[in-house]
């Protein structure tokens, strides 16, 4: 991601960035970053389709949220566009016909990329908290993670960090009423063709 200028930011700014790029505004910065290469799209697919089905489908599992990819939220003067979230539907009753979600979500997941690590982990974790969104997913397609937080006042909470070694089938708040299988969202990797 980059800080495209030298004011504060709009809104009306963020709106004039080409669709192919992602768009975030944050304390007054136009932050952009390309779609998500084919490790992150894969990895953002597969966790979707899993907790989609289990919580927001209800497939005689859980049930109970709404669940979308690269949900826009408006939260105070901040525009995040986290790669999925989650709002439990007792806080949300009703699917809103919104272009953009202004009530905080209660889970947002974040998987990394080469251009957006260092804004995913410094500046959006820490507003994240500020908004008082209950559980932030980190994942790390390049060293094969899930890191797990949990609000705990106005910071983030370690709850644990599962790979596919140690842990090949976890249960991860908020969604520990199912079983994950971490080494499923990592694609096998294709040996270079150029060796």
């Amino acid at each position: 991601m980059a800080k495209l200028l030298e004011r504060p930011a709009t809104y009306d700014d963020l709106r004039k960035v080409p669709d192919h790029l992602v768009a975030e505004l944050i304390d007054g910065e136009l932050f952009t970053s390309p779609r998500p290469a084919s490790r992150h799209a894969r990895v953002h697919g597969k966790l979707f389709s899993r907790i989609d089905a289990a919580f927001d489908d209800g497939d005689g599992d859980p049930g109970g949220w709404w669940i979308v990819l690269e949900p826009e939220l408006h939260l105070g003067a901040d525009v995040f566009v986290p790669d999925i979230a989650g709002w439990r539907r007792e806080r949300m009753p009703e699917y809103p016909e919104v272009p953009a979600f202004e009530l905080a979500p209660d889970w947002a997941c974040e998987v990394l990329s080469p251009g957006t690590t260092r804004i995913d982990r410094f500046v959006k974790l820490p507003k994240y908290a500020n908004h008082g969104i209950a559980h932030v997913w980190i994942i790390d397609p390049n060293n094969r993670t899930l890191e797990v937080y949990r609000h705990a006042g106005d910071r983030y909470e370690l709850a644990g960090v599962f790979d596919e070694n140690e842990q090949a089938i976890v249960r991860a708040e908020p969604f520990g009423a199912i079983e994950l299988e971490v080494a499923s969202f990592w694609p096998p990797i294709a040996p270079d063709p150029r060796n």
